[in-house]
């Protein structure tokens, strides 16, 4: 009998302490949701420049895989929170946003309880798509691309019929003073499947026309390159020139994404920052879009997403390559794999900039917990002390994986401590 209570206690012990973070999950629905279609009467200044202290803050969120479940409003929540704290100049939403439904009212709805979030913040937005916005559902890319548009923050543009996909364009950024054009931002839509059902990739025309546009901004920046950043939602294959064939059983060692037999992780030779968590998912095909961009020199990093649990940088020939996290609320044990990144250019010196990462569990701590059931909302209340407490068990666990991996890689980490 002595033994089966020894084994009993422990097991239920674990379910206590399951039991004990289920319930943490359990909240009422969010009612800061604003489900309402864009208005006539908002306004948002759609011209991007440089603040008068000279500096620019980009907001990049991606993957939020929005769709209707219980998860919904977690996400609408954690992206309002990010605008609250990091006041950025602009959002950049890179692909897989809103799950297309059925119906074109539903997919709307999904949109407006996204879009408001920037509507009534005024925040200037740029939207590209992913595998996943459009591959069913009711709308097509250019329904939805429009659909986005009817919100005065959205900065967004279709392309039309002169470019593979909808939503390839750039984004001048003026100096402080508004006089010249003194950063770009270029968005690419990086396609969903090709023919054979794998990822797609930056299409040769697009690729001409970012050499045009390139061309055409040295030229009024008398001959020089316009310092400028890349969006989009599918990774560049040269991820896996850049990083270290290894053999699978090394650490952090991950498996190509095509080719079953090669294993690939950072290389500490290179300059790396963050954390692999997945293998990077590039396009099968590539036609030379970061080859176009190392030869046009414009280009400091390419941004992007689709890898949801990638939050890394890696500089190749030139250009950092850079991964962020989804942007979304998964559920119980997953809190360490979302989040947001965050970028700042200074007007003084747009030849470099600083970036970071923000994960989820890091928003709130036990003062903060304090704070919100103070305030009254039982919802913002229930999701601090969610966070809180998984926080502190899962910032251990990283601690610990951050300080194992930097021994056997030499390399920092993005996220702060």
């Amino acid at each position: 009998m002595k033994k089966r209570y020894k084994i009993l206690i422990p097991v239920l012990l674990i379910f206590a302490i399951i039991a004990g973070i289920l319930s943490l999950s359990i909240r009422p629905a969010y009612s800061g949701v604003n489900y309402d279609s864009a208005s006539t009467q908002n306004t948002t200044d759609k011209t991007i420049k440089f603040n008068s202290d000279g500096k620019l803050k980009i907001l990049h969120i991606t993957d939020t895989h929005l769709k209707q479940n219980h998860n919904f409003d977690p996400t609408i929540w954690l992206v309002e929170r990010a605008c609250d704290t990091e006041k950025p100049d602009i959002v950049m939403l890179t692909g897989d946003i809103v799950l297309n439904c059925e119906s074109a009212e539903d997919t709307k709805k999904l949109i407006n309880g996204l879009m408001n979030v920037f509507e009534a913040r005024h925040i200037p937005v740029a939207v590209t798509f992913g595998n996943h916005d459009s591959e069913e559902g009711a709308m097509s890319r250019e329904e939805l691309m429009a659909y986005y548009n009817t919100f005065s923050c959205s900065v967004s543009i279709d392309d039309g019929e002169e470019l593979s996909g909808c939503g390839t364009y750039n984004i001048p950024v003026l100096s402080s003073d508004g006089e010249e054009i003194k950063f770009n931002l270029w968005v690419f839509d990086s396609g969903d499947y090709d023919n054979e059902g794998r990822y797609s990739c930056v299409q040769p025309d697009q690729i001409e026309w970012y050499k045009r546009t390139s061309d055409k901004l040295i030229k009024e920046n008398n001959g020089k390159p316009v310092d400028s950043l890349v969006f989009q939602h599918i990774i560049v294959g040269e991820i896996y020139d850049v990083l270290e064939k290894s053999d699978s059983k090394k650490p952090y060692a991950y498996k190509h994404l095509y080719n079953d037999d090669e294993y690939y992780r950072f290389d500490p030779e290179q300059i790396n920052y963050g954390t692999i968590r997945e293998y990077p998912c590039p396009g099968y095909e590539n036609f030379g879009q970061f080859d176009a961009m190392v030869e046009k020199g414009d280009v400091l990093a390419m941004f992007t997403g689709h890898d949801h649990t990638n939050a890394f940088g890696v500089k190749y020939k030139g250009i950092d390559i850079v991964n962020s996290l989804s942007t979304r609320y998964i559920g119980l044990f997953h809190s360490t794999q979302g989040g947001y990144r965050v970028i700042e250019i200074d007007e003084k010196d747009t030849s470099t900039y600083e970036t970071r990462v923000e994960r989820i569990y890091d928003i709130f701590d036990s003062e903060a917990v304090k704070e919100e059931k103070q305030n009254g909302d039982e919802f913002t209340y229930k999701m601090a002390r969610e966070f809180a407490v998984k926080g502190k068990i899962q910032k251990i666990a990283t601690d610990l994986c951050r300080e194992i991996t930097e021994a056997v890689t030499g390399r920092q980490v993005s996220f702060p401590d």
